[in-house]
């Protein structure tokens, strides 16, 4: 899920917005201006209801944000890397750039993000019950109210036991500690996900045929939506099953053509040795340490007359914004890390020294080649 823009960083963290946000900010803004606060306060003017719609549509959106923030600072603190956060359709998406490594980071990262929306619930609940107490009922102890139960709601369908909800990693983490096998504790989270998924559809259909169409197609949406991440984490799970024990170096391409940092523009998009073969390629200083990797289409992008002066320096994905494994670490942990990252692709280094560059490309090779029965034998053997 890609942003459609960004909204900035908070607490050093990207925040980013699908454009699919509009569609649950005008959602909320039409139920709650044309039914929810009408029904409970009637006889206001037009106007009010509208003002009070758009201004709880917001607190709710920022509620999202600060249930996947306390993800993102949770997973920080156990050392798991956070690309960033986006804002979309069913909720927020908060993008690790790796995996927790024990059980009990697990269970520290997923339970905080219902822990946050059951205490906005609270919060939210407490503020209006002081605002009736003090001014009486009102537009604003309704949306208040809305938003006590949303965030409620929010936080028990996000502890439900099944992925890809925060609940589907708790139950991970408690397979996991079991078992000692992270694979086969995302293998009954995944499958609780998909029975969730179903049940969901299962629900929404029902749903439309009453006549509650609305709000079955929203049901069937969310299943559809359960169903198919929780599918994907289980193909990812067999992939780092199958990848296991696979070093980096068995993937990476070698010696990889470089570029060098102080390089201008235009000599590198004319120079026939970064033409027709490769799309990106890494970047080092005169010490021949790595300190990044430009593309031809970053490159490209800058306008012509701007080329003798700018630099590849100037365009390139910083070192620091890559995967950088050493050659013998496990292929198997470096694939989220690449999902993750923009580039889709990593800088194999030893110390600062570029040793090889690893793609999807890559990856998916090595899968290939080991999905056939001929050489699964091979390495079984």
């Amino acid at each position: 899920m890609r942003s459609t823009f960004w909204l900035g960083r908070v607490a050093g963290i990207r925040v980013g917005v699908h454009w699919s946000v509009l569609v649950v900010f005008a959602l909320i803004l039409v139920g709650l201006a044309g039914g929810g606060l009408r029904e409970a306060e009637p006889d206001r003017p037009a106007w009010q209801y509208w003002l009070a719609s758009a201004v709880t549509a917001v607190l709710f959106l920022l509620s999202l944000l600060a249930h996947e923030i306390s993800h993102a600072l949770v997973a920080r603190r156990n050392g798991v890397s956070v690309e960033d956060i986006t804002l979309w359709l069913l909720g927020g998406l908060a993008r690790l750039r790796s995996e927790a490594a024990t059980p009990g980071a697990e269970l520290r990262i997923a339970g905080v993000g219902p822990l946050v929306s059951l205490l906005l619930g609270g919060l939210f609940a407490l503020a209006a019950g002081l605002l009736a107490w003090i001014s009486g009922t009102g537009l604003a102890v309704a949306a208040l109210v809305w938003l006590a139960v949303i965030n409620l709601l929010l936080a028990v369908f996000n502890a439900l036991p099944a992925a890809p909800l925060d609940g589907g990693r708790l139950l991970r983490a408690f397979v996991w500690w079991k078992t000692g096998s992270p694979l086969r504790a995302t293998a009954v989270a995944t499958g609780a996900g998909r029975v969730l998924g179903w049940s969901l559809v299962g629900v929404g259909l029902y749903l439309v045929l009453v006549g509650a169409v609305f709000s079955g197609i929203w049901m069937v949406i969310i299943g559809w939506f359960v169903i198919a991440v929780a599918t994907a984490e289980g193909g990812q799970a067999r992939l780092r099953e199958l990848l296991g024990g696979i070093p980096v170096s068995d993937a990476m391409t070698p010696d990889p053509v470089t570029v060098l940092a102080r390089t201008r523009i235009g000599d590198f998009l004319d120079d026939p040795r970064f033409r027709y073969r490769h799309s990106a390629f890494p970047v080092i200083d005169d010490r021949n340490a790595a300190v990044g990797l430009v593309t031809l289409k970053s490159a490209d992008a800058v306008p012509a007359p701007e080329r003798p002066s700018t630099t590849v320096a100037d365009v390139m994905t910083s070192v620091d914004d890559l995967p950088t494994p050493r050659p013998d670490d496990s292929l198997a942990r470096l694939v989220p890390e690449l999902q993750a990252g923009s580039a889709h692709r990593a800088l194999v280094l030893e110390g600062h020294r570029l040793v090889g560059i690893v793609t999807s490309s890559d990856i998916s090779r090595v899968t290939a080649w080991l999905s056939s029965s001929s050489a699964w034998r091979r390495r079984t053997l």
